[in-house]
């Protein structure tokens, strides 16, 4: 049971993420002390709609400087805090080096930032943002699972720096940080493996992967048809309610999966296309899965993916979220539209 103080400041890395505006917002309006770790903390331009975020809240936000491959830069942020918020890291598939633009800032940012908390007496808890995917590598492998969906029991052992090395960045940092908590016995560590984040975001210069699916399914790139991808989504908000509980509850433990709903690609696009209708171009059929592996190179993906993941069911099971966090999912509907509706209004997608 870990009891934290609300009058002690609380650190959040990557501040100005997807997901970490979201909850750099939650905690400002419960009047917590941000110190927000960011790359260049004089950017006022990037910073300005958290300055904003903390005008509006009871809260205060201190910005700090820090990289996640540079040893000790969190010291400083960390000091005083008993809560730690992880959840920098990328989140790209298109990589010209895995090792470089995925492993590295995962598992050494994880590495450094677990190494200042290990030097930090004050703190008493660490809430890792992870992935599914270090649950699932594959579509494929839910076939071996239980029910056929994964849970916070199973890891990935099926991705590797040249197969799926996002799923991979996501394991091995992971596997890291668990190892380094099972060292020592001050703080606990409470992991959030988050599906597919969709939903309007805080911050006009976030990037995700997630708006580049999103705006592809609208943007015209898959008119002729949407391969058969099956995933979890669930909304940028509710992950961000879910990180907090997860830092506050006396009892969150372990890995929770934050995921709303197991879905597909195409179901998405009609979510679209009922609110929209035909002034975007969204996809209304899926792709023969022969034609996704021949073009499959075009397209950036290998074809070892669309084999292991094109026509199979993905699915996790969200129960001890539900259960033990108290989450209350909101409509995925309500989520992939306000999504796409930030994006026209940021004219990021336009009509036909």
């Amino acid at each position: 049971m870990t009891h934290i103080n609300k009058e002690k400041p609380v650190l959040v890395t990557g501040a100005t993420g997807y997901v970490a505006g979201w909850i750099v917002k939650k905690l400002l309006d419960e009047g917590f002390t941000v110190h927000a770790s960011v790359r260049n903390p004089t950017d006022n331009d990037k910073l300005k709609y958290l300055n904003t975020l903390a005008q509006q809240a009871s809260g205060t936000i201190k910005y700090f400087k820090a990289d996640l491959l540079e040893a000790g830069s969190y010291d400083e942020a960390m000091e005083g805090c008993e809560l730690v918020f992880h959840t920098a890291s990328p989140f790209i598939n298109k990589v010209a080096d895995p090792q470089r633009d995925l492993v590295d800032p995962a598992l050494i940012g994880t590495k450094n930032v677990l190494a200042s908390v290990n030097k930090t007496a004050s703190v008493k808890r660490v809430v890792l943002t992870s992935s599914v995917a270090a649950i699932i590598g594959d579509a494929i492998d839910c076939s071996k699972m239980p029910d056929g969906a994964g849970t916070e029991a199973h890891w990935n052992t099926t991705s590797t720096l040249n197969h799926q090395p996002y799923n991979y960045s996501k394991t091995v940092a992971e596997r890291a940080a668990w190892e380094i908590n099972k060292k020592q016995n001050r703080w606990d560590l409470v992991v959030i493996n988050p599906s597919l984040v969709i939903g309007p975001g805080l911050n006009p210069f976030a990037t995700s992967e997630s708006f580049n699916i999103v705006r592809q399914v609208g943007d015209g790139s898959m008119r002729f048809g949407i391969p058969d991808f099956t995933i979890g989504v669930v909304d940028v908000r509710d992950l961000a309610e879910a990180h907090v509980i997860a830092g506050l509850k006396p009892d969150a433990e372990g890995r929770n999966i934050i995921s709303a709903q197991n879905t597909g690609l195409l179901e998405l696009a009609g979510m679209l296309r009922k609110k929209f209708g035909t002034a975007y171009h969204f996809p209304t059929r899926l792709l023969p899965k022969s034609l996704v592996w021949l073009l499959a190179p075009l397209a950036g993906f290998k074809r070892d993916m669309i084999n292991r993941n094109v026509g199979y069911p993905w699915r996790v099971d969200n129960t001890k979220s539900i259960q033990k966090l108290g989450i209350h999912y909101r409509p995925i509907e309500e989520s992939i539209v306000e999504l796409f509706q930030q994006m026209i209004d940021n004219g990021i997608v336009k009509k036909k």
